[in-house]
């Protein structure tokens, strides 16, 4: 029987009512103001969030769309179209993206409500929304193509919306770089599969994957063939790795904190760097077919989830605690994508978008009331202060953390079972990766807790810096004797509504999405090959069970374990992560320099690639083309003028005796045959006389 069909017109303005929204607001802002900024682009993302809620009802009754809403060319038999393909996957995220967005668009008006570029601001971030909403409800890659670069482009002028903050510019040209390097390989990926399918839309390329599995390539340097869908999914994986900011193409993601407070929480919980998770979970048939593409992702989410966890130890701008956080929670999903758990890797994207949402304004909450000082050295004891923040800071740190029972430990726990029922060949790396990044995570988490809301007031002793608001004096934050204090409601709110999912989310949804047929038609496993969700499922009895187990699992004892040696160090013995820092300063100088990657960039790559531009230019353009063969012929066409010249020197007599020469030669070079034998002769007499 098939499924009732959604309606293509009411689909059509959750994209196109976010857009409506930023044209007003961008173009007509001086004539609208600034209310009129925030109401049309607030009701645009109200709007396209009411629809996502019903269609996500409707797509839970079974109903589904896929087809064409506007074909703007064909090329021989390649369709490039617009078309939307909305199942379980693509609902959940329009729900994701548009209710994410909506809390940040109404928590802007609070945070920016000083700005001069309010209304460009409101306009950016619909345009965003916009974006990241073509990319989800694509039915095939030119279209996610374009969202995939539209939300390139959107964070670009996001991250350096303060274009007069140095930090801000070099911020937001890194990320736009280094995206363009993920880029390539996402459109060589592209490019590799619509080549050898014949199509750009999903269902078709998807219906050849056996085909495109049996195709290799001839790599005589290696001994044998490479498979193409190897080369193909690996190839979109540098993509995901650019957005998704997974080593070593995660360097953007703690320098696009340089953007406004509400613009990190969007590209870092509902866009941006979603986008490559879901870009993966899609392509879910093709990466099936590869265990060498699966293992690449499983190391490259292993060492970011680790690594970039370290990283948030030692931060102290409390925007980059949450940052490395972020970093390191992408780097969970993409740990799930790489043992075949596409669904908890989606999964896991829903629970994390709404905490880390909230722990993002949150933080700008906090920056806030302390006039827009940045540094957790500078904090303590908000918590009688901000009790609004403070819960919700708490609630969303313990859902971070994987507290039993609320939505982080359901899709966090359920990626460290799942690795460890990996057979892949980098599966002991990951399952220990993701282990102690469970001790990491709580400690850096409540580090930052326990120095902005517990122990003593430390107001009034700014350290330098700049803050969030493109100021470059040193003497933002509390006046000497100032208090901290709650932010209006239009901040608070946010943080309110953010917190109910943060909590409750994962326990209602967990059995449908990971064990039950929610993703059934949008993502593919092969079990046989694959057994993570076999383990899952066998060992998964009901959200409660499941709850109650986790006290007596490692995971939860070592997330107790961060939690109390940060209490210990900073609220009952503050002297002894000094003492720490000094014992192991080498080891935190190269963590300072976030193990020397931005230098590697700078240094060794972007100064090679300068150094051989400049060959390419001094030796190359001006040496060999311009020198030699541009300029070169120029001076060979001189030279035969020069002589030219002497010739033709103007003189009847010369030319008149120039014939007579040229006659003679002539006449010589004709009659020569015959003369020559005479000639000879009458040499041979003389010779012998």
């Amino acid at each position: 029987m098939n499924a009732p069909m959604l309606n293509p017109n009411l689909l059509l303005w959750v994209p196109l009512a976010p857009l409506v929204g930023c044209i007003l607001a961008g173009l007509f802002g001086k004539v609208i103001g600034r209310r009129g900024a925030h109401m049309v682009t607030i009701l645009g993302v109200a709007i396209a969030a009411v629809i996502s809620a019903l269609t996500l009802k409707e797509v839970l009754a079974g109903a589904r769309f896929s087809g064409t809403i506007y074909e703007w060319m064909v090329v021989g038999g390649l369709k490039m179209e617009i078309g939307f393909l909305v199942d379980g996957l693509t609902a959940m995220m329009m729900v994701v993206v548009t209710s994410v967005s909506l809390m940040v668009h109404i928590y802007t008006i609070g945070y920016m409500h000083e700005d001069p570029g309010y209304q460009r601001f409101f306009s950016y971030i619909s345009l965003f929304t916009f974006s990241m909403l073509m990319l989800v409800m694509s039915n095939n890659l030119l279209q996610l193509f374009f969202g995939w670069e539209a939300v390139g482009l959107v964070s670009y002028l996001l991250i350096g919306f303060w274009y007069t903050k140095p930090t801000a510019i070099f911020a937001n040209m890194k990320a736009f770089l280094v995206n363009r390097v993920g880029d390539f390989g996402f459109i060589l990926g592209i490019g590799l599969l619509v080549a050898y399918a014949g199509s750009l839309n999903y269902a078709e390329i998807f219906a050849k994957k056996d085909e495109l599995a049996a195709i290799a390539f001839p790599m005589p340097l290696w001994g044998e063939g490479w498979q193409l869908i190897t080369v193909a999914c690996i190839c979109l994986f540098i993509g995901a790795m650019g957005k998704s900011a997974q080593f070593p193409l995660h360097v953007w993601l703690p320098d696009s904190m340089e953007g406004p407070t509400p613009i990190s929480a969007l590209i870092h919980a509902a866009t941006m760097v979603t986008a490559g998770i879901f870009m993966v979970a899609r392509m879910s048939p093709l990466f099936e077919l590869s265990d060498t593409a699966l293992n690449v992702v499983l190391v490259v989410g292993s060492i970011t989830a680790l690594f970039m966890g370290f990283l948030g130890i030692i931060q102290n701008d409390i925007k980059r605690v949450v940052a490395y956080s972020t970093l390191s929670q992408l780097g969970y999903m993409t740990v799930a994508l790489g043992v075949s758990a596409y669904s908890v890797a989606v999964f896991h994207l829903m629970t994390h978008a709404f905490f880390k949402a909230l722990l993002f304004l949150a933080a700008g909450s906090v920056i806030i009331g302390m006039h827009h000082d940045q540094d957790i050295r500078n904090m303590g004891g908000l918590k009688k202060y901000m009790p609004i923040t403070w819960i919700t800071s708490l609630l969303g740190s313990l859902a971070l953390i994987g507290t039993p029972f609320l939505s982080g430990f359901y899709s966090k726990d359920s990626i460290i079972e799942a690795v460890h029922g990996s057979t892949l060949p980098g599966a002991g790396f990951a399952t220990f990766a993701v282990t102690l990044g469970v001790f990491v995570t709580a400690f850096y988490s409540f580090r930052m807790y326990f120095l902005v809301f517990h122990g003593k007031e430390r107001f009034g002793q700014a350290h330098h810096g700049h803050d969030d608001h493109g100021h470059d004096d040193h003497h933002h934050g509390l006046a000497p004797g100032e208090k901290p204090h709650e932010t209006p409601w239009v901040v608070w709110l946010p943080l309110v509504l953010l917190a109910i999912p943060s909590v409750f989310v994962g326990y209602f949804t967990i059995a449908p999405m990971v064990h039950g047929s929610f993703f059934a038609d949008a993502i593919t496993v092969n079990r046989e090959a694959h057994g993570a969700m076999n383990v899952l499922a066998s060992h998964f009895h009901g959200a409660m069970a499941m709850g109650l187990h986790a006290f007596s699992t490692l995971p939860f004892w070592l997330a107790v374990g961060g939690v109390a040696l940060a209490y210990w160090f900073y609220i009952l013995q503050p002297s002894i992560p000094a003492a720490c820092a000094r014992v192991f300063r080498p080891l935190i100088t190269v963590m300072e320099n976030k193990y020397y990657m931005d230098w590697f960039n700078e240094q060794v790559l972007a100064r090679g690639a300068r150094g051989l531009g400049v060959g390419l230019w001094k030796g190359g353009d001006a040496g060999l083309i311009d020198g030699l063969l541009v300029n070169g012929s120029a001076k060979l066409v001189g030279l035969l003028s020069k002589v030219m010249r002497v010739a033709q020197s103007g003189h009847l007599t010369a030319y008149a005796f120039a014939m007579i020469l040229g006659v003679l030669g002539l006449m010589s070079w004709k009659l020569w045959p015959t003369i020559a034998p005479q000639l000879q002769a009458v040499m041979s007499k003389l010779m012998g006389q």
